[in-house]
């Protein structure tokens, strides 16, 4: 028998039977806690008097001084609930692998070296010693460096000399050590190995136990203003995106909120497939969008979203706004539930007074202070009116506490009082009005647009473009943007962005080789937007295939430059090699029959097999071919894990799928322009073990060098 096994066994075994003694302990305590709460809560809403009529002032006070003080004590329970609730999820999830590598370190030649276990979630024991560190501790970066011997990690900033003795890796499920491999670089990591031999899943799996070097540094990135990352199909790209999030809530634990970082994915079949990533890992999900729900988050989804904008126009308004001249058209009263709180000409007279200063945030800064003012004015008349005095008397004694914070009772007679209680009652009818002001929805941004576009009508984005020059709005809290699939968005779509979010930092993940539409941004203009609005642009690359076998790779790879094709690897095993076959454009049969025989085998595989179409309409001609042969995924679904699967390649984008059959690789669908083969490349690279190409017609020549290659 091993004794290093044995060893490893023994500690497994041991770690994790502390780790279920932690959940048994936390199981006890949410159920004595929730007996506690109810038995607390019950005795103190006994003692509550639940009606109030016919009782003297005194006693209504002390009913609601109870009610207060149930209420505390109920979110008191509330948060000892969710706080054990918390450390319950991150115990469950070390159950199922209490850890994945270790690290002996010696961190002084005179001094026993030390051993520590890595896992997904750090695990102290009753005396706080480390049984398992957190994979985003600074400790653990001496797994990810791959360098055994002299090696550093950082904490503070600083740097840390030790000497790595061993890099450790286990096949553990639950108590159960399967293997253990002692590694030393990225290519020999028998655990990436046995990982990449899996098949798809539903939903997109976290990486942590597998991170590779070039991953790591991306990962672990020092904050800076915008990192471009530049990786090939299947690097790991937004993998390694969701780990830098994890990463980052782990290193700023106590200052940053999963609402400060936000997501941009390609479309809804893509957020569903990655929204297990982070809470695997403990981690709540940030603010996703796609740029469709990013419009309608700013209440503009009713607009052309404007992907397509072009930039000289956003330009072009840039330059016109410190000439604007806001007249009364252009402004709209603030009314809250038909009753009008400021008119257009207040706001006009507000405008005015600082004509100064030209149309943009310092004026509209002053203004808004202004109208504040106004406001305010505005509430103390409005306490001041009999009419709504008598509204306010007129709430119950529940309403009264609820809005004015307190009952009025002998209050009802003092003047001074009555208008401090109608003020809080004004507040509660109109404050939303300081929202109207802070957002300015008075002015008539589309009005503004038109007149400075000579009549042109604002799509979403040239929309909230010009609101940002205006006000210089947008989201001031945001801290992090991570924008995946970079290269599919336009110039346009990535000014705004900087605009939107000024004081973020960018980490904008993608490959060029994939942008499948025309008038998207190119590397050059993505540095350049942000080099203006951030100062500096950072960039990574990823040149490994982590996904797709070296057939696959070497197919998708002969659609580059040999100087790109160079650079790149894959450290998958040899698989099968892609079968290509071209029918006459008129033998349909012939063709649907092959497309037929390949999804029937393809059901009977292990993983899932996707259809990949050019677009929509081909996607319906497909599904009437092929019946319940297989499925269409539309825009809002989620993948399943198996099966056969038809979609289009806007959709596949960024998915990765086991088989992929390519059902139109003829020519006209994929002519030999920059625009079809980036479209090819895509389709082809979201293979993992096997790739189909079928054309209906001659074949794409975008093929021709690598049968060429191939053949000889």
């Amino acid at each position: 028998m091993d004794k290093t096994f044995e060893e490893e066994q023994r500690h497994l075994s041991e770690v994790y039977a502390t780790i279920v003694k932690l959940r048994d302990e936390l199981t006890e305590e949410l159920a004595v806690h929730e007996q506690q709460a109810a038995e607390d809560l019950e005795r103190m809403s006994d003692e509550l008097r639940p009606d109030t009529f016919g009782v003297d002032a005194d006693e209504i006070m002390e009913t609601l001084a109870a009610i207060e003080t149930l209420n505390s004590v109920i979110d008191s329970y509330n948060q000892q609930r969710d706080y054990a609730q918390e450390r319950m999820r991150r115990v469950l999830a070390l159950l199922r692998q209490p850890y994945f590598a270790k690290v002996r370190l010696r961190f002084r030649p005179n001094m026993p070296a030390r051993d520590v276990y890595i896992g997904a979630v750090g695990l102290t024991d009753n005396n706080l010693n480390p049984l398992v560190v957190d994979w985003r501790s600074p400790i653990a970066e001496t797994y990810y460096n791959q360098e055994n011997g002299k090696t550093t990690y950082k904490v503070d900033g600083k740097e840390r000399a030790v000497d790595l003795e061993l890099r450790r890796q286990f096949d553990i499920v639950c108590d159960e050590l399967r293997m253990y491999f002692d590694t030393t670089v990225a290519i020999e990591d028998s655990l990436l190995l046995s990982a990449l031999k899996r098949h798809h899943s539903e939903k997109l799996q976290s990486i942590t136990a597998t991170i590779q070097r070039e991953q790591n540094e991306v990962v672990r990135h020092e904050d800076v203003p915008v990192m471009l990352v530049s990786g090939i199909a299947g690097s790991g790209k937004t993998s390694v995106l969701l780990q830098r999030i994890a990463y980052l809530f782990y290193q700023e634990r106590d200052r940053l909120s999963p609402r400060q970082v936000s997501l941009f994915t390609p479309n809804a079949v893509f957020s569903k497939y990655i929204d297990s990533v982070l809470p695997s890992l403990g981690e709540s999900n940030p603010l996703v969008y796609t740029w469709r729900s990013f419009m309608e988050s700013q209440e503009l989804g009713g607009r052309d979203i404007g992907a397509d904008t072009d930039p000289a126009l956003m330009r072009k308004l840039e330059e016109a706004v410190p000439t604007l001249e806001i007249g009364l058209d252009d402004l709209r009263d603030i009314r809250i539930d038909g009753t009008t709180l400021l008119t257009a000409k207040q706001l006009k007279s507000a405008l005015d007074k600082y004509a100064d200063y030209p149309v943009g945030p310092r004026r509209i800064g002053f203004v808004l202070d202004d109208l504040y003012a106004r406001l305010n004015r505005r509430f103390s008349a409005l306490a001041r009116d009999e009419d709504m005095q008598e509204a306010m008397l007129s709430l119950d004694i529940g309403k009264q506490e609820e809005i004015l914070g307190d009952i009025v009772g002998d209050d009802a007679e003092n003047e001074q009082k009555i208008i401090e209680y109608t003020r809080a009652y004004v507040e509660h009818l109109y404050g939303s009005a300081r929202d109207l002001i802070d957002y300015c929805d008075w002015l008539r941004i589309d009005r503004m647009g038109a007149r400075l576009l000579d009549g042109h009508s604002l799509n979403a984005t040239e929309w909230l473009w010009l609101w940002l020059l205006i006000t210089d709005g947008g989201s001031k809290e945001t801290r992090y943007v991570m924008v995946d699939e970079v290269q599919d968005y336009s110039v346009s779509q990535l000014m705004l962005l900087s605009k939107f979010y000024p004081k973020a930092h960018f980490l904008l993940l993608g490959d060029e080789h994939q942008a499948i539409r025309e008038g998207t941004a190119t590397w050059q203009q993505i540095r350049d937007v942000f080099v203006a609005s951030h100062g500096t642009v950072e960039e990574s690359a990823l040149l490994t295939s982590y996904r797709s076998s070296p057939e696959i790779t070497e197919l998708f790879s002969s659609l580059m430059s040999e100087q790109e094709r160079g650079n790149l690897s894959s450290v998958r095993r040899a698989g099968v090699m892609p079968y290509i076959q071209a029918f006459d454009a008129k033998d349909v049969d012939a063709y649907v029959e092959q497309l037929k025989t390949v999804a029937r085998e393809s059901q009977d595989e292990e993983g899932l097999t996707a259809i990949v179409a050019s677009d929509g309409r081909r996607v319906s001609w497909l599904s009437k071919q092929l019946g319940n042969l297989a499925s269409v995924v539309r825009k809002n679904d989620t993948l399943p894990a198996t099966g056969v699967v038809i979609l289009d390649l806007a959709l596949a984008k960024g998915l990765e799928f086991d088989h992929v059959v390519i059902s139109d690789a003829q020519q006209e669908v994929y002519p030999n322009t920059e625009l079809a083969r980036r479209r090819l490349y895509t389709a082809i690279s979201r293979a993992m073990h096997r790739v189909t190409i079928l054309a209906q017609g001659a074949l794409t020549p975008l093929l021709d060098d690598y049968l060429r290659n191939t053949l000889t």
